[in-house]
């Protein structure tokens, strides 16, 4: 700690605090344990994450107080050579920016030197979706469902989120009619839905056939479970909208019952969507204009598993693919 500054005093850690790290960032723990709330995983994390701070800063002969950019850019360095990865650098360096970001405004350091510090970027995670099979498998499935209603709901949902690549939020804001509070809705005859989507942008997506048919028998049954003054397009067993728990709960078990062999959420749909269309006709300006994706960039990663469709097609298919045991 620089000559002369003084430590304001702080509260005694709690129990559940690693007692080998310094009283003041124990204290920091129990603030946010206490304070912020943080989860128990969390605060695990972030002590492990002091925890190397400290045993840096000892290594180095200074005090936590005193380190410097300098000290940090070599301490991540060090855990980078330890083989830890992205993530794990990127929260031990949101452990580390919070403890002094904390001791600033107590007055025991005037600068706070993970401030501006990124972590290494890790390779991103490849969207999941479902293959042509399985997608067709959960869209085609008659909903086993205790009333009509119900399960002509599910199946409309289904058809929506595949067919329409929709948000969870764009489709359960959809309205049975246009007006200017509507989030969204659906033109029947004109078959295009309208959404309001990320940042309140506002875009219009081609509905199909199948989907067509799936709205139409889900209207006809609506009356059954909708409250008089409901305007949500879909609605819950209660007759209020959909939430969007009660769709991944549903959608769920729309999977299971079609024998979909893994954990179907409702942006899986999305993302098989986006990347059956980009299958089928390469228009990635196409898909990114139906997605709403505000970037190419962002779009983009679909080419990527259009490449590990085709690989996989590749790999099956050609005699010179096969590889010698």
């Amino acid at each position: 700690m620089p000559t002369g500054a003084l430590r304001p005093p702080l509260p005694q850690a709690g129990k559940g605090v690693k007692p080998e790290l310094q009283s003041d960032v124990q204290a920091f723990l129990q603030h946010l344990k206490v304070e912020r709330r943080l989860a128990a995983r969390t605060l695990a994390m972030y002590s492990e994450a002091l925890g190397r701070l400290q045993a840096s800063a000892m290594a180095a002969g200074i005090e936590l107080a005193a380190a410097q950019p300098h000290h940090i850019r070599s301490w991540v360095a060090q855990l980078r050579t330890r083989g830890l990865a992205p993530r794990s650098i990127a929260i031990a360096l949101a452990a580390w920016r919070g403890l002094y970001r904390w001791w600033g405004r107590n007055g025991v350091v005037a600068v706070n030197p993970v401030e501006g510090l990124r972590a290494p970027k890790g390779p991103k995670p490849l969207p999941k979706a479902l293959s042509v099979e399985q997608a067709m498998a959960l869209a085609e499935h008659e909903s086993e469902h205790s009333t009509p209603a119900l399960a002509a709901r599910d199946h409309a949902i289904v058809e929506l989120l595949y067919g329409c690549g929709l948000r969870v939020g764009e489709l359960i804001g959809l309205d049975l009619t246009a007006g200017p509070s509507a989030a969204g809705w659906v033109d029947l005859p004109d078959a295009t839905a309208h959404v309001l989507g990320k940042g309140a942008k506002r875009r219009s997506v081609p509905v199909g056939g199948a989907a067509l048919r799936a709205l139409q028998d889900w209207l006809a049954q609506r009356p059954t479970l909708a409250k008089a003054d409901e305007t949500a397009l879909f609605v819950s067993r209660r007759g209020t909208r959909l939430t969007p728990n009660q769709l991944r709960n549903r959608l769920r078990g729309q999977a299971l019952q079609a024998g979909v062999p893994t954990h179907v959420h409702p942006h899986m749909l999305r993302h098989s969507f986006a990347s059956h269309l980009l299958q089928s006709s390469g228009d990635l300006r196409a898909v990114q204009e139906l997605l709403g994706h505000a970037s190419i960039g962002t779009t983009q990663v679909y080419t990527k598993l259009d490449y590990q469709h085709l690989a996989k097609v590749y790999d099956a298919a050609h005699p010179r693919a096969k590889r010698k045991p």
